[in-house]
Formats: structure tokens, sequence, C-alpha cells
């Protein structure tokens, strides 16, 4: 008898069908991959399942009891947990408090058991291999160490069925290797997981089997020992999917962006001059100084020494509105964090940086913004029915699209894009692709952080690899490849070089 099987899932929002008779099977002590772009309707059916959503019709067996007017705590006691993407922790709380929120164990004066929550906790991160104080806040913690602790925090109460949207996006290649030993131990053990990422290489290392959806229909499934990326990938887009590079060479004009000995928080001794049209490619391992450097040419973080120049003008330290006079946009990581306002409209958004830059001005042109964000939505193939609706309405790739717009709508002529895929489908990836090829050639400078070396061999011109906050090598586009880069990421490299010194002495 399987875990799970959902049959027949119909779902509507304001008439609009976004389920359409869907169904998925999930075994006992299984990875099964969902997959399908943003929009195909996997969160809606997760969604469904942990009682967040009410189906419009269709039938939810969980261990062998049918799941009827199913709430968030009818999924929680039947044994399921959903860690999101976008992490639900309470920054202002400690650790154990957040695990054991609205859970909490008393003693028999009634009294909150703080000693028991903490030992508890600490014997689950020592079981577990996570290294995170109890007592810590939340807000204290890195990325990484958050996304463990959703994790963490879904195991400690023996979920039968763990759902995991995009665990890895803040993780490490050496935290993804640990958190994929702590799913096998307890798929070992019989627990299931539904795993939804769009990176297929963790995909082929972690899953079972796996279910496709687009449109809000069911697909295929099958087994991934019996299939390939592109064959998946094809099924996702609704057509024949080559891997192969968007790549074109261009001609590039003169410098417009330099950098002289450029050092502050996480980065130092950064020293490169940028073309017109050029598209650089920066990667390294999380940490090593890409990122940073992108945040502090922006103005986030003030520059410690050397020296920023675009189009021969000095750009001062710490001072974002400089930048965006400048002619510099950033598109940041944390999407959620740094880049939607979830209060406003899809418009609104795409208007707040020009309404920034020009705060001098004393009315708003409704007209005239409506104007723009027309132009930016052809432009740029945002799908999105009216401007007034919610950014949250839009899936991931086309919220990232209105941020592009919203940069494009300064004027920017220098966009600096830190991990701009993070987060999205395969064919939305594609389009970004297509995107910055397009704005290169239309004479728009870009420089982007990626993790991934074949995103990055799709676009960039030049790839410059970063190790502990300094560029330790450039490659040129037909150098770039996953093993030179890691190589080079890890200074191996530069280890191998000292060696053969070495040896020659």
């Amino acid at each position: 008898m399987s875990l799970l099987e959902m049959r027949g899932i119909n779902k509507s929002f304001s008439g609009v069908q976004v389920l359409k008779d869907v169904s998925l099977t999930v075994e006992k002590g299984e990875v099964h991959a969902l997959l399908g772009e943003n929009g195909a309707g996997k969160s809606t059916l997760m969604n469904i399942l942990t009682g967040v959503y009410t189906r419009d019709s269709g039938t939810v067996i969980f261990d062998g009891q049918e799941l009827k007017d199913t709430t968030v705590r009818d999924s929680e006691k039947a044994g399921i947990a959903f860690v999101h993407q976008e992490l639900n922790l309470f920054n202002d709380l400690t650790v154990y408090e957040n695990i054991f929120l609205g859970k909490e164990y008393t003693n028999k004066l009634g009294k909150t058991d703080k000693k028991r929550m903490i030992k508890e906790a600490e014997d689950l991160f020592t079981q577990l291999g996570v290294n995170v104080d109890p007592r810590a806040r939340v807000s204290e913690l890195t990325t990484s160490q958050k996304q463990l602790l959703e994790i963490s925090k879904a195991l400690f109460f023996e979920a039968k069925l763990l759902i995991l949207d995009e665990p890895t996006t803040a993780l490490n290649n050496a935290e993804i290797e640990h958190l994929f030993g702590i799913i096998r131990g307890l798929r070992e053990k019989g627990t299931a997981f539904i795993f939804i990422s769009h990176k297929m290489p963790e995909i082929f290392a972690l899953a079972d089997s796996y279910t496709v959806f687009r449109n809000g229909e069911f697909i295929g499934n099958g087994k991934l020992s019996e299939t390939d990326t592109d064959s998946i990938i094809s099924m996702m887009v609704g057509r024949t999917y080559s891997s192969g590079d968007i790549y074109t060479p261009r001609e590039t004009g003169d410098v417009v962006l330099k950098l002289d000995h450029f050092t502050g928080p996480g980065f130092h001794d950064i020293s490169m001059e940028v073309r017109k049209g050029a598209v650089i490619g920066m990667t390294g391992l999380q940490g090593s100084g890409a990122s940073e450097l992108l945040q502090c040419m922006f103005g986030i973080t003030s520059s410690w020494s050397g020296s920023m120049t675009i189009n021969g003008a000095p750009v001062k330290h710490g001072d974002i509105h400089g930048s965006m006079r400048s002619g510099m946009g950033l598109l940041p990581s944390n999407r959620k964090e740094n880049s939607v306002i979830p209060d406003m409209t899809i418009g609104e958004n795409l208007s707040l940086a020009e309404q920034t830059l020009s705060s001098g001005k004393f009315h708003i042109r409704k007209a005239q913004e409506q104007q723009k964000y027309e132009q930016y939505k052809d432009l740029l193939n945002i799908k999105a029915v009216s401007s007034q609706d919610p950014i949250t309405s839009l899936s991931g790739g086309n919220q990232q699209k209105v941020f592009i717009a919203r940069w494009l709508n300064t004027g920017a002529q220098i966009l600096l894009f830190d991990n701009p895929t993070q987060g999205i489908d395969v064919g939305a990836k594609t389009e970004i692709y297509r995107l910055m090829e397009q704005l290169a050639g239309e004479g728009k400078t870009i420089l982007f952080t990626s993790m991934e070396v074949p995103e990055i061999r799709n676009v960039a011109d030049i790839c410059h690899v970063f190790y502990n906050g300094s560029i330790i090598g450039t490659l040129e586009n037909d150098q770039i490849d996953e093993t030179t880069v890691m190589r080079y990421s890890t200074n191996s490299i530069g280890a191998q070089q000292a060696g053969e010194e070495s040896y020659e002495k």
C-alpha cells in the first residue's frame, strides 16, 4: 500500500482552474521528485495536502486513512511536514523556541520546561550532525543554518512524509551533501520525501521516482533510473528541449567600469576592467566573495580601500543612491527579503526605483507608469494579467523579470545580478539567459554571480572564479567547465602549482 495517494484533485481560484484532475502517488521510504515549471501547480497541490487550501474535488489517502476537510493541524498530526523554500522562522526567538513553538514542554507546575527542550534539541542536532546552538537567537544564524533548522524542526516530530521545497538554495556543496546524507539515512528507516527542485543534478542524485506537472495538469511519472534530464525537461516545458549552450560571441565597447585594488567586507584586492556590452560571470564556493563584491559595488556596504569608477568618474563608497545615479542597478539574491514589496502591486514594484531617483517630483503620473509597465511587459515577456495585481501573484521567474524591469526603468546601464535564477524553473531560467544576452546586445553591461557552472557558460564572456575573497582564476567562455571551475574554487590548482614549484626546487 502506498503511503500517499492523491487522485483526481481539482482546484480553482476566482473561476480559474489551477489544478485539473491531477494525481500523485508516493511510496513509503522513497524520495519522490515533484517537477514542473513555476505555476505548474506543485505548490497548490502541496498546500491542499497540508491543509492550507481546500480541494474542490478529489481524494487524498495518507497511510491508509482518507483525509477529508484537512486542516494544517490535521496534516501535522497525520505525520506530514512541509519545509518551505521561504523559511518560516521567528528571528527574535531562540532556536529551541522555534522548534517547540506551540508544542512547548511543561513541568508538573505547568511552567515551560526550558532545560528539557534545550536538551532534546541538542540531542536532535547531534543525531543529525547539525552544528547549531539551541540557545542562539535565530537572527544570529546564517541562511544555511536556518535552512537546516527548518528541516530539523520537521524531523523532530517524526514526520512520515517530509515535503522539501528547494531545500538546497542557500546551502554550499558540503552542506548539500550533508543534507542528502540525512535524507538517505531517514529513507532507509522508512521516511518518505517529496522533493521539489529545479536542479536536475540534485534530482538524479537523490530521488527514486518523479511526477511531472504542466499548467496544472498531470503529465507523467516513473522511475528516474529509466529516464534522462532532457526527457524530463521536455515534459516540463511541453516542447523538445536541448541542454546546449545559448552563448554566442559578441562585440564589446569601451571600458565602462573599472575596479582598482577594490577591498571591502568579504573580498580584497579586486581589480578588473569591464567593457560596454560584456557579460561577466562570477562564481566560487558560498562565501568566497563574489556576492559580497556586488553588494559593496552597489553601496550596500562600504569599501575599505581601492576605487571604483564608472565611465571614468569615481563612485562614492557606501552610497546606494550615488550608485543608482551612476547608472547601476542590483538584483539581490534573496528575492523575498530584498526585492519583493508584498503589499504593493506589480506596477508599483516595477516603478519603485525610478520613483526613488525622481523623489524631487511632486506627482506620480499614473498614465505614464502604466505605459512603461506595458512596454516592459512586452519587452521581457512578463506573464501577468494586470499591473494592479499583487506582486505575490506572479511566479518566481516573472517576479524576477519585474525586478529587472525595475532597473531598466531607471536607465541603468550596468546591471549587477546576484544569483538571478535562484528558485526559478528551467523554462524561466532559459528566458532569463536569453534576456541577459539581449540586454548585452543592446549595450547593457552585466555582472552576475552563480554557483551553477552551466549557467555561467550559457551567457558569460568571461568567468572570474573567487576563492577566499579574491579572484583566483579568470576563464574565457570556451574554457569554462565544471572541473576547471571547481579546481579553482577549492584552490586545488594553486596547491598543485605550489607543489610543482616546490618539486622543481
